[in-house]
């Protein structure tokens, strides 16, 4: 079955950086667009970026354009998101997930999330 694993969160000042980590499996990963979603507390999702599955097509939020990369490893089945000039507003559950086409934001699987805290 499919299965996304996110990592890499935790406390972090402001100005900090984190890279998140997902690892998926039960799918052809390298044949499927992915993207990472936050969730504040008492917010709605918020897309954050997504990746095309070859090409290394990129889209970000304007929240984090400019200071969050997003990437894969195929080979490894693996996501990234590098966070970067991270700030309060940026706390959240972070997880990846997988549209349900192309660049959509409706998603047929998500992981569990990792916590992303910025703080002083």
């Amino acid at each position: 079955q499919v299965q996304l694993v996110e990592s890499g969160g935790g406390l972090v000042q402001p100005g900090g950086s984190l890279r998140l980590s997902c690892a998926a499996s039960g799918f052809t990963f390298s044949r499927y667009y992915m993207s990472w979603v936050r969730q504040a507390p008492g917010e709605g999702p918020e897309w954050v970026s997504s990746i095309s599955p070859v090409g290394g097509y990129t889209r970000y939020a304007d929240s984090v354009k400019g200071r969050f990369t997003i990437s894969r490893d195929s080979s490894e089945n693996m996501l990234y998101l590098q966070m970067n000039s991270l700030k309060p507003e940026d706390t959240a559950l972070y997880y990846c997930a997988r549209p349900l086409a192309g660049w959509g934001k409706d998603y047929d699987y998500r992981g569990q999330g990792t916590q992303v805290t910025v703080s002083s």
